[in-house]
């Protein structure tokens, strides 16, 4: 018998543009966590990136009205022109940028848009500025496509935010894009119009890299604090920037796939080569739905905002009444960024050692059957994950476990 025969999979050789790419961290806790349940544990994840409220009503009809008229076919390869018109009105309507329909794509979720971006602009070597902590899909895709992602550490005491002289700093020959993320995943810090400023300075003088602002979470923001995207107030870099976003975070679209961009003209195109070749089209009844949650009434955006607030505010209360542990108020989304840095150095029960911050949600996972992800899975340590979008009840429950297992610690 042959030696493919006997393995079956002898002689697999994986492509070099994945050797260093694995499965995201978040998911691998989150199966561990899955099969913990299985044996009947009781355990709470806080984990998902995901809102834990339903797709709106009046959007979910949509999609009914568009699959009962037969919309069920192939659509136009990067959007329909009805949801790109949506998505030109949402723009100059709440961003106060102006695009034209062939400056927009939309994509099978905002991942499929990055993804397009940068393997339609990516070289071999060429340089992406990432500041940490970021969301682990940022790295993974940019080496995917032969570049090499720049992590440039933003802690705590910077507001997780970063600042000119560092961009400065990071900037090459082989720089291609800076990558911009507010309110940010995982960290919930938002960049004001004044901390946007000195970094289009920055940009300004360097007119060969380009800025990629990915606005997801553009709409959960608190305190009165008021979301600006970068192209509204350096409009000299719209020849040179994409502009990131989708319905997933704010409609409670996960599922839907559904994301967008507003760019230049030449970009726009190339990655609808790149999507030509990969999904083609968007799912035609899910682009239906996103015109109506772009358009239609967005008042209940307003109630669930708000619930996320009360959340965060128990979560980040709660975390920093424990000894050990520090969390910094998130401007928005809806995580914590807590550091963990306290509480290194000290002995589990079993008389294990907590070395990293890996070890501490480990630790988390076991004895307090409390699923959360460690800032390393975010290129950035000693800190961990939480995610409140769930329950009040869940959230209380959580924060009573870690605070025990906290007290375990010696």
């Amino acid at each position: 018998m042959s030696a493919v025969g006997q393995s079956g999979e002898a002689g697999f050789r994986p492509a070099s543009r994945i050797a260093s790419v694995g499965v995201s961290k978040i998911l691998q806790i989150g199966a561990r966590a899955a099969a913990m349940k299985r044996q009947g544990l009781p355990v709470i994840v806080l984990g998902a990136g995901e809102p834990d409220f339903d797709t709106p009503d009046n959007v979910k009809e949509a999609a009914k009205a568009a699959i009962d008229r037969g919309a069920t076919k192939y659509t136009a390869l990067d959007g329909t022109p009805e949801l790109k018109q949506a998505i030109v009105d949402k723009f100059r309507r709440e961003n106060g940028v102006d695009y034209a329909l062939d400056e927009i794509a939309v994509a099978t979720g905002a991942k499929q848009i990055l993804f397009n971006a940068f393997t339609a602009t990516i070289d071999p070597g060429d340089e992406v500025i990432i500041p940490t902590p970021y969301w682990t899909s940022y790295s993974d895709i940019v080496e995917i496509c032969g570049g090499v992602p720049v992590l440039v550490p933003c802690d705590a005491a910077a507001g997780f935010r970063l600042r000119a002289d560092q961009l400065e700093a990071a900037i090459t020959r082989k720089t291609r894009w800076v990558l911009l993320n507010s309110p940010s995943n995982p960290s919930g810090a938002a960049y004001a119009e004044a901390d946007y400023r000195p970094l289009i300075d920055v940009l300004l003088r360097h007119p060969h890299v380009w800025l990629m602002a990915d606005d997801i979470y553009e709409h959960i923001v608190y305190d009165g604090f008021r979301f600006v995207t970068p192209v509204a107030i350096g409009p000299r870099l719209k020849e040179r920037a994409l502009t990131v976003n989708g319905v997933s975070k704010a409609y409670a679209m996960t599922g839907w796939r559904i994301g967008y961009a507003g760019g230049p003209k030449a970009l726009i195109k190339a990655m609808a080569v790149i999507q030509s070749q990969a999904t083609s089209c968007p799912c035609s009844v899910s682009q239906a739905a996103a015109v109506e949650a772009l358009s239609g009434p967005q008042d209940f955006l307003k109630d669930r905002r708000e619930s996320f607030r009360q959340r965060r505010d128990l979560v980040v209360s709660g975390l920093n009444a424990i000894d050990g542990i520090d969390c910094r108020t998130p401007e928005g989304a809806f995580y914590t960024f807590a550091g963990c840095g306290g509480l290194l150095g000290r002995t589990t029960p079993s008389g294990k050692r907590l070395e990293t911050d890996s070890d501490f949600t480990d630790y988390l996972l076991e004895e307090a059957h409390v699923a959360v992800v460690p800032g390393s899975a975010f290129g950035l340590s000693p800190y961990f994950r939480i995610s409140y979008a769930t329950g009040r009840g869940e959230l209380e429950e959580a924060l009573s476990r870690i605070s025990a297992a906290c007290e375990r610690l010696a």
